[in-house]
């Protein structure tokens, strides 16, 4: 594993480059834009786009990556630190790239291929695979082969759920979390939703997400009772895949649940949408309605177990 001609890429989805107004535009501009996120009818998805969406939405999203900005964002951070710990265990290049936002796939690509990489095995750190996340990856590489005289070899892992590695670091991290917390009277896993018209079409990534709750759950050997599973980071008016987080833990609530632990497996990283939406904005929804405790169980992000467990799913794809 020692051939320098080999490099890895961990792609994750993305952020703005500043907290700002203009940055977050920017960066909404380029990832709602994708065909793969939005599936719209382009021309209706123009104007929406162009005339509501960023003329009005920026502003606020701009506070919200305000309120969990470090340094940069958290999520770039965390990829960083994740390509360093992977490269180091794998003796071998590693970057990491974004789909949206700095730095850009495509760039990086760009670079490792000048830099005399011959050979490519791209990890996007999606653990279960949707067609607008995993699938946008595989078109930008499209795209950025096409036309291209020399093209690298290239290995694209679909996902990674399935994985004893991964299984096994996200049922580690819950219970590592629970020997220093304590437990709570339910557990919740908190997926990313897609709208349902995808799955319609065939998106698989519902029945995807159900599969690696059931693995760590296994693993874990918690009763029925006393989990459930959600998505969240609804966009739109269209019906997403069900059931809701906001609405399952403000019900939770009402029916006198009075501790949740939330996890987020489908999440590598750390980012707006685990800090912010998960942590501080359904925080308040749950407390607001008679809950009275509520934890947020970090991402793997960069913790030695994730790296490990990264390290492991890609060995196989560079012997």
């Amino acid at each position: 594993m020692s051939d320098q001609k080999t490099a890895v890429i961990l792609v994750n989805l993305g952020t703005p480059d500043a907290p700002t107004t203009s940055a977050v535009r920017r960066y909404l501009k380029q990832f709602l834009a994708d065909p793969r996120v939005v599936e719209t009818p382009r021309l209706i998805w123009y104007f929406v786009l162009r005339l509501v969406i960023l003329p009005l939405r920026p502003r606020r999203v701009a506070k919200l990556y305000a309120s969990i900005w470090e340094k940069d964002s958290p999520i770039r951070l965390i990829s960083e630190s994740q390509a360093v710990g992977v490269g180091e265990r794998l003796g071998v290049t590693v970057r990491y790239a974004m789909s949206y936002g700095h730095p850009g796939f495509e760039t990086v690509l760009d670079e490792l291929v000048a830099d005399g990489h011959e050979r490519l095995v791209i990890l996007p750190l999606y653990p279960q695979y949707s067609g607008s996340t995993t699938g946008s990856v595989a078109d930008a590489l499209a795209r950025w082969m096409t036309g291209r005289r020399e093209v690298p070899s290239v290995s694209l892992i679909k996902d990674y759920w399935q994985h004893p590695a991964w299984q096994q670091a996200v049922a580690g991290s819950i219970r590592d979390y629970r020997e220093r917390h304590g437990d709570a009277e339910k557990l919740l896993f908190s997926f990313h939703g897609i709208p349902v018209s995808y799955e319609n079409r065939g998106d698989r990534y519902g029945e995807r997400c159900r599969l690696s709750a059931d693995a760590v759950i296994d693993a874990l050997e918690l009763p029925a009772h006393e989990w459930a599973m959600t998505f969240q980071s609804r966009f739109g008016p269209q019906e997403w895949l069900n059931p809701y987080t906001d609405k399952t833990l403000q019900q939770w609530a009402a029916d006198g649940v009075r501790s949740v632990q939330v996890v987020c497996p489908g999440f590598s990283a750390d980012c707006l949408e685990t800090l912010e939406e998960i942590n501080s904005e359904n925080r308040e929804l749950f407390l607001a309605a008679g809950g009275e405790r509520f934890e947020y169980i970090p991402a793997l992000n960069d913790q030695p177990v994730h790296l490990d467990a990264l390290a492991e799913i890609l060995r196989p794809h560079l012997l």
